[in-house]
């Protein structure tokens, strides 16, 4: 290793001596000035190191289902959210999209809220309209008001008792992502001898548009999908999840309520989930832009197998995160936030949900990997997927088309929540939801893979 990073100083030192120098040597140096960076920690975020473990049930399975038969695999290192996203940060995703929609039928109205020419040298996006955040927006303003009135429910239609209210179907969120995926297979690849005339072949792999038929791949931007998701938590699951259930005061409260800021967010789908992670990539990225830095940080839900990894705390065999077998400390009393003893949800001191920050974390610092919420994963589910996935950063992956049949829109969630019984909260137990379902025991928390080479570590 320090013969290695002797050999590296002592390029970058020749690099900087030629970069220096008024003359070309002609020596193989590199490109100057491309020094190592130290990684910053991201906020409110632990890194996980890389290691091998035994990936699947440490326990009998109980269902006899064999859907996690056990698997050694290796990961690389990534940055996981210390705790799942609050009601509070999902509050700020939602925000953004009104306060955005707001800027765009003022900017009807008022060029302020349109970004000048000037600033489109900071490599943000610079799809129409480009939207001034200086600007303020002042709904004293008669104007202004009359402006955003689009924005609202409709006073004979939908408004309840007069109150002014956002109409919520109508935060919408328009985001492109790349599908690597797709771009990555050969027969979706460039063809260099053909050139333009014949950029991709005849026989092009079907692609999946969200907003549109599917049609085959001919062009770069087909790899570039365009998609616009309602991010407005569904409130009202948890009504719809429970039959013969009193819950409305959740459904009113929960998720506006400021006592509950700092509770998982729930109602929110897979989709919605992802959505949120190309917000806040987009949003540091291009808060980095600004402070004149380029290096691209790419927020994600974690895989299957980085989720399990994580909540093992560095232990191989350990059944839960806190690695014991059991669900009580040697105090007798509850570790997580589950359904313990034939329904007394509140013995673990909790009805539904808890803080974020509740009972111990792991091994990692990461707390709740267990009970509380269960957590969305970017994992398509599949009853075999151990067998055929790789040993190396294993995952599987298919973006559901709409026509798709409901088999094909399963979504890996694991961890367990406050509904289920301990057999969930082991962190060999798959299970699965629908990519498009809203439930008030699902929510999700983000990774980020590290910007460092594992040798560095």
């Amino acid at each position: 290793m320090i013969r290695r990073l002797l050999f590296f100083a002592g390029l970058a030192f020749l690099a900087f001596l030629v970069g220096c120098g008024t003359t070309d040597t002609g020596e193989l140096t590199g490109v100057p000035g491309r020094e190592v960076r130290t990684e910053p920690e991201p906020f409110n975020m632990v890194r996980v190191p890389r290691g091998s473990f035994t990936m699947g049930r440490n326990d009998e399975d109980v269902t006899w289902a064999h859907r996690a038969p056990t698997k050694t695999v290796t990961l690389e290192s990534f940055w996981m959210d210390v705790t799942e996203i609050t009601n509070n940060q999902y509050r700020q995703f939602v925000f953004y999209v009104r306060d955005s929609l707001m800027r765009r039928e003022l900017a009807k109205i008022d060029d302020g809220f349109n970004v000048s020419e000037d600033d489109y040298d900071l490599g943000i996006p610079t799809e129409p309209p480009i939207l001034n955040w200086e600007q303020e927006i002042d709904l004293s303003d008669p104007d202004q008001l009359e402006a955003v009135q689009v924005l609202y429910y409709n006073k004979e239609l939908d408004q309840f008792e007069g109150r002014k209210e956002i109409d919520t179907r109508k935060l919408n969120y328009t985001f492109s992502w790349i599908d690597l995926k797709q771009a990555a297979q050969s027969t979706n690849r460039w063809d260099y001898d053909k050139g333009d005339s014949g950029a991709w072949p005849e026989k092009a792999n079907v692609f999946y548009f969200p907003l549109s038929k599917s049609v085959p791949v001919r062009k770069r931007k087909d790899f570039i999908i365009r998609d616009r998701v309602n991010v407005y938590p569904d409130t009202l699951a948890w009504i719809s999840d429970w039959s013969y259930s009193f819950n409305e005061p959740n459904a009113k409260n929960y998720f506006w309520h400021p006592n509950f800021d700092n509770y998982p967010v729930v109602g929110v789908s897979w989709k919605q989930a992802f959505a949120f992670c190309v917000w806040r990539t987009n949003r540091l990225n291009r808060a980095y832009i600004r402070n004149g830095e380029y290096t691209v940080h790419d927020f994600r839900l974690p895989t299957e197998a980085e989720w399990e990894y994580a909540a093992r705390g560095g232990g191989n065999s350990n059944m839960y995160p806190w690695g014991s077998y059991y669900t009580r400390s040697i105090n007798g009393c509850l570790v997580a936030n589950f359904k313990p003893m034939r329904g007394r949800y509140a013995e673990d001191g909790g009805v539904t949900t808890l803080p974020v920050v509740s009972f111990f974390p792991n091994e990692y610092g990461l707390y709740n990997m267990a009970g509380n919420v269960a957590e969305w994963t970017s994992t398509a589910y599949d009853e075999s997927a151990y067998n055929f996935t790789h040993d190396l950063n294993p995952d599987y992956q298919y973006n559901a088309r709409p026509e798709d049949p409901p088999a094909m829109k399963r979504k890996v969630i694991r961890g367990g929540s406050w509904k289920d019984t301990h057999f969930f909260l082991q962190v060999g137990t798959r299970a699965f939801e629908y990519q498009d379902s809203t439930k008030s025991f699902i929510g999700f928390r983000c990774v980020r893979s590290c910007m460092m080479g594992d040798e560095l570590e």
